[in-house]
């Protein structure tokens, strides 16, 4: 592994993650990879994601140590009616002073109550967020993205409690048509690009890269298919960063959905339609008859809040208030950028 901090950096910026796993910020701190080449279980219907889901939740729910992580949404309630009765649910709920912010205990709740479903509540703090932060950064030998802090604290609480496994529906946006956003149109090369990349390294860094080389493997004639890209990339740093913010806390990360892949072309007809991740759609009232489907809500991070007084990096690297007019997760992305190069390359010259 090669030290790189300027590639690193800019890595980060752009796909939220180190894509080149020949490369990290120090050779004294190497990025630790993250191996996705695990068995995956083909997908054509409903009826054989449930049977694949159920096979993986059986197996781990045996020796009853398995814990569910519960939102409000499909892919949560999917799982929650596979678990055993009894098993453990913890929803995230974040606490801004003087703020409301969103909440989904109410809604995990309902398909804990629907399926007798041990639940609970986990508030987290900007404090909790800062000293998780730094476990994952310190484990992964990198930046992280603002769920990994979450992710740690929640697989912490359960470890507590006495769970080994604990089990996530992260993997079902991307792989069956969850990402309508990235895949409403055909995309232009540029166009995508432009869309995918978080924060364009040339707002932040005084000395940027524009790193390509992940959107050119997916160009044909000048265009990309978002479907195959976030499957790749995408689909990478997300599990990267679940089973970083696990390993981190000391428990095994268990994701249902990402042990399977859709053995049929998605259906970009229906997504376009307003049919997203239309499988587990599907699968959803199968398992629950004549229950409206709930919304989608994204986990609740609220950086906007978090970071509002937040000035913006003083490290020489950053371009002075580039912070300006960014949403708070971009804001997140550049104050754990820097808060990991103050904190564990200290010791490194800076360039």
């Amino acid at each position: 592994m090669t030290a790189d901090k300027k590639f690193c950096m800019n890595s980060y910026l752009m796909f939220r993650y180190v894509y080149d796993e020949e490369k990290c910020f120090s050779e004294r701190r190497p990025c630790r990879p993250v191996k996705l080449d695990f068995e995956r279980m083909p997908v054509v219907d409903s009826g054989s994601l449930q049977n694949a889901i159920k096979s993986v939740i059986d197996r781990v729910c045996a020796q009853g140590k398995a814990a569910l992580a519960l939102s409000g949404g499909v892919d949560s309630a999917v799982l929650a009616r596979m678990v055993p009765a009894g098993t453990k649910a913890y929803t995230f709920r974040c606490i801004v002073q003087g703020v409301s912010t969103i909440d989904e205990s109410a809604a995990a709740g309902k398909w804990a109550e629907l399926n007798r479903l041990d639940h609970e509540v986990i508030d987290i703090y900007w404090d909790d967020m800062v000293k998780a932060a730094d476990a994952c950064m310190e484990h992964k030998g990198a930046p992280i993205h603002s769920i990994e802090a979450q992710i740690y604290l929640a697989a912490k609480r359960a470890l507590k409690d006495g769970k080994t496994y604990f089990i996530f529906g992260e993997n079902a946006d991307i792989i069956y048509g969850g990402m309508d956003g990235l895949l409403a149109r055909d995309w232009f090369f540029s166009e995508f690009a432009d869309r995918y990349t978080y924060i364009m390294p040339y707002r932040v860094l005084k000395e940027p890269m524009m790193l390509l080389e992940p959107y050119r493997t997916y160009e044909i004639d000048g265009h990309i298919d978002g479907y195959d890209f976030i499957n790749t990339y995408f689909r990478q740093e997300a599990l990267g960063t679940y089973i970083n913010a696990c390993e981190t806390a000391g428990i095994e990360f268990i994701g249902p959905y990402s042990r399977t892949y859709l053995n049929v072309p998605i259906d970009y007809g229906r997504i376009r339609a307003g049919d997203t991740k239309y499988i587990i759609r599907e699968l959803f009232r199968e398992l629950y008859p004549g229950t409206e489907l709930p919304s989608k809500i994204p986990m609740p991070r609220p950086m906007n809040e978090w970071l509002a007084a937040w000035r913006g990096p003083l490290r020489p690297e950053f371009i002075p208030r580039c912070t300006e007019g960014m949403t708070g997760d971009q804001k997140w992305m550049i104050w754990c950028l820097e808060r990991y190069l103050n904190k564990f390359l200290e010791d490194e010259k800076i360039d």
